[in-house]
């Protein structure tokens, strides 16, 4: 069984347009946008993080948002739920702040003794606040949302399969401990890692496949602490039979990736060196960051980009 899993890093999704996106997380959820930069493999969409003050890992929810793309369609072998933190007693705050920005979806209801506020993102994504408990984290505090009804980081995912064994006996050999199940949902917990630690698995056997697009999970990423870390993992996965990508640096923290029994695409990725390596923390996700190797095409790069709100 693998030690080193730690909780969730971030979850990166799609969106079709990156001034709707970033007004959302940063305007209504209150969230800080704590890097600009640009997808690594196509570097004329941009890929905007948003999190706490620093991008805490399991607190950074990212986007790569592709002009005009088409919406997605819900189904199995997804990322069905992606579940924000807030502290007890805030969901009545959030309703109504919801409700002011007219977002969609909203619907009050309790999973595994938790309330819980679910509601629609700009492109039909699904989300869900929990209330929990703070557990050292705080919430960025650089809006209008109060200090103490912020969102916290991530409480963790619902994932959307046909069959849940194979995923179940995933989590397990990452580290995760089966706690609970009922009314459809099946939930894991990992011990001694961050406060992103939680994974409901839902079996949909009679429900379509989802289809990639604006509003759907692109992959979830698990923390591990550092490189030497994440070596032990990748090995741990090869020698169980699954075929995972070498170690990509992404600037921010080093990754790899493979595909889960139930269709999702899970990335394994580093604690360091984190958001503040290249911009001082007073000033994440203000300048346009570029990895090195499109440094030299920055005037064109910018030039396909679209302008994006402070």
């Amino acid at each position: 069984m693998i030690k080193d899993i730690l909780g969730l890093h971030h979850i990166t999704s799609m969106a079709a347009d990156a001034n709707e996106n970033n007004s959302f997380f940063t305007k209504v959820l209150g969230l800080r946008r704590v890097k600009k930069t640009v997808n690594f493999d196509a570097p004329e969409v941009y890929h905007l993080y948003y999190g706490d003050e620093i991008g805490t890992p399991g607190s950074v929810m990212t986007y790569f948002p592709f002009g005009g793309m088409p919406r997605g369609t819900r189904g199995i072998g997804e990322v069905g739920i992606s579940e924000f933190a807030v502290p007890k007693g805030a969901l009545s705050y959030w309703k109504d702040r919801l409700s002011t920005f007219d977002v969609k979806g909203l619907e009050q209801t309790m999973a595994f003794g938790e309330n819980r506020l679910t509601f629609d993102g700009p492109d039909g994504d699904s989300f869900a606040l929990v209330e929990s408990a703070l557990r050292g984290r705080t919430p960025w505090t650089g809006t209008d949302v109060p200090e103490e009804t912020g969102i916290l980081g991530f409480h963790g995912a619902r994932f959307r399969l046909r069959d849940v064994a194979a995923t179940g006996e995933l989590l397990e050999f990452m580290g995760y401990q089966k706690a609970e199940s009922g009314h459809g949902l099946t939930r894991y917990v990992i011990e001694g890692g961050n406060a992103a630690d939680t994974i409901d698995l839902e079996e949909l056997p009679n429900a379509p496949a989802a289809g990639e697009g604006a509003g759907t999970v692109h992959h979830i990423a698990f923390a591990v602490e550092n490189r030497a870390a994440q070596d032990k993992v990748r090995k741990a996965l090869l020698d169980t039979g699954y075929q995972v990508t070498p170690v990509i640096d992404r600037d921010y923290f080093h990754a790899i990736y493979f595909r889960t029994p139930g269709g999702v695409l899970f990335e394994i990725a580093t604690n360091e060196p984190g958001f503040d390596r290249d911009e001082d923390t007073a000033h994440l996700g203000e300048a346009l960051k570029l990895p090195a190797r499109y440094e030299p095409y920055r005037e064109k790069i910018e030039q396909l980009l679209p302008p994006v709100a402070a």
